[in-house]
């Protein structure tokens, strides 16, 4: 690969292995959070990087990562997200963690070309009913984990827990429309 993509906002990740990952197939600049260590200086860091460049925050899809997430969104409410679904980023090896490092080229190209913005403008947005996620399985039953798995990837939000959906889902704006055709496509790959 000649060109790599050349990425104007300031990539977040967790450590220095996704740093390295993310150059290996991007041009871009990063902040590393240290892990769930994250500090003051590192959120002002990250504020003063959204304020000149923009960030786009590229955290493992595990707990922890979600948890830093969350930890910048509450500095940086208008920061990009990126996602990776938990499939790819699996490690090579047994006992390794889930992370942006273990990731194809493909998959962290794919998840930077599909980066989504929260929207905060309340203007003509319906909240999906709770009803509506308990009717699809995704908050309780059997396979909701798995379900919401599948979704959080369809949609490009991330895995969430049932909490963290519905969350999601109105931080992203999806509709119920839009939501009723992902799980259409959920429901095909069960």
């Amino acid at each position: 690969m000649t060109d790599k993509m050349k990425i104007e906002e300031i990539i977040v990740v967790e450590g220095k292995d996704d740093t390295r990952r993310l150059l290996e197939v991007v041009d871009a600049d990063t902040i590393e959070t240290i892990g769930s260590a994250i500090n003051e200086d590192i959120l002002a860091q990250i504020e003063h990087a959204q304020e000149m460049r923009g960030v786009i925050i590229f955290t493992d899809p595990d707990y922890s990562g979600e948890k830093i997430r969350k930890t910048i969104m509450e500095v940086v409410p208008d920061a990009k997200h990126a996602f990776l679904s938990r499939r790819l980023a699996e490690p090579k090896r047994r006992g390794s963690s889930l992370g942006v490092e273990h990731a194809s080229d493909e998959a962290i190209l794919e998840a930077l070309r599909k980066v989504v913005t929260p929207v905060f403008e309340v203007d003509d947005y319906t909240e999906i009913p709770r009803q509506v996620l308990l009717d699809y399985g995704l908050i309780a039953g059997a396979h909701a984990k798995e379900r919401r798995e599948k979704l959080g990837d369809e949609l490009r939000i991330g895995y969430t827990n049932s909490k963290q959906l519905i969350k999601r889902l109105q931080m992203f704006r999806i509709t119920e429309e839009e939501l009723k055709e992902a799980m259409t496509k959920v429901e095909e790959s069960l």
